[in-house]
């Protein structure tokens, strides 16, 4: 059987912030893309933007089977 992960879902305040995160990533991306554009940090930053997009996915996605579940259910 496979592991899953398992949210604890805050409805938009956990999507929010971690909205925010991302947004400041993709800020200090691009600014480093444009002053040293071969620098190891611009490909760390970048892959830890992907895992905030897939975290921000994976909440949204949870969210909205949990809300069709329950209007299955009724």
């Amino acid at each position: 059987m496979r592991a899953q992960r398992i949210w604890k879902v805050n409805g938009d305040a956990s999507i929010g912030h971690l909205q925010s995160r991302l947004d400041d990533l993709n800020k200090r991306l691009s600014q480093l893309e444009s002053r040293h554009p071969e620098s190891w940090k611009f490909e760390e930053l970048r892959s830890s933007a992907l895992n905030l997009s897939r975290e921000i996915d994976d909440i949204r996605c949870a969210e909205a089977t949990a809300a069709l579940s329950e209007l299955l259910r009724k």
